[in-house]
């Protein structure tokens, strides 16, 4: 039986819609955090189901392909495809749960503190977008810079979890604020390591080359 390239086509292309929504959804979640807007944290719940069923059909895809004693590189193709819709899946559960605390922060008086939540979700917005875009375009050394930008975000989630603590320490009655706050920039920073993830798979689709845990964590 002849490869279905065909089939692999419609896998890259559904690959792409599903990360089109993962962006926006991140996108739409913190939006609904910073303008309190419970209507766009209602959206982005919805978004999540979407994203959920787009990796179901890239799965199904997936499987019938490898089912095709594909050769290297199309096998390098499906195996990073879908650990990449795996990670997609993943950044919309995350935005989920960004929305989700968003909706609970909406009920309690709003807080004045030091985080810079729309910086973090540019950051993090940036490198998922640059992981698809070198995934795509086989772009490894943009792929390859991804890795030290990750680092910049895991070091600002630990300054504003710092931050929090101080807030809940000296201001008892923030608690249950803060935790939500401590859940959406955790969740942020998780977002960064799924796009972390994304670009490594891109190096090992373009170059063959496994560098998880091999590459240096700063500039």
């Amino acid at each position: 039986m002849a490869f279905d390239q065909q089939a692999l086509s419609q896998f890259k292309e559904k690959l792409l819609i599903m990360a089109s929504h993962a962006e926006s959804v991140v996108t739409r979640a913190v939006r609904a955090h910073l303008d309190r807007d419970e209507p766009l944290a209602l959206q982005a719940l919805e978004t999540d189901e979407i994203i959920d069923q787009f990796e179901i059909q890239i799965d199904r895809i997936a499987l019938n392909l490898l089912a095709q004693n594909p050769g290297e590189l199309e096998l390098r193709q499906i195996t990073c495809g879908m650990k990449i819709a795996q990670d997609l899946e993943r950044v919309g559960d995350e935005a989920t749960t960004i929305a989700s605390r968003s909706i609970e922060l909406m009920t309690l008086p709003a807080l004045d503190t030091p985080l810079d939540i729309a910086e973090m979700t540019f950051l993090v917005n940036a490198m998922l977008k640059d992981a698809l875009d070198a995934f795509v375009i086989g772009n490894t050394i943009l792929a390859r810079g991804i890795i030290p930008r990750d680092k910049k975000v895991d070091n600002l989630n630990d300054t504003y979890q710092q931050q929090l603590v101080e807030i809940m320490e000296t201001t008892p009655d923030t608690i249950r604020r803060c935790l939500h706050l401590s859940v959406i920039t955790k969740c942020l920073e998780r977002i960064g390591d799924h796009a972390k993830n994304i670009a490594e798979d891109a190096v090992l689709l373009h170059e063959g080359t496994d560098i998880r845990h091999s590459e240096p964590t700063t500039p």
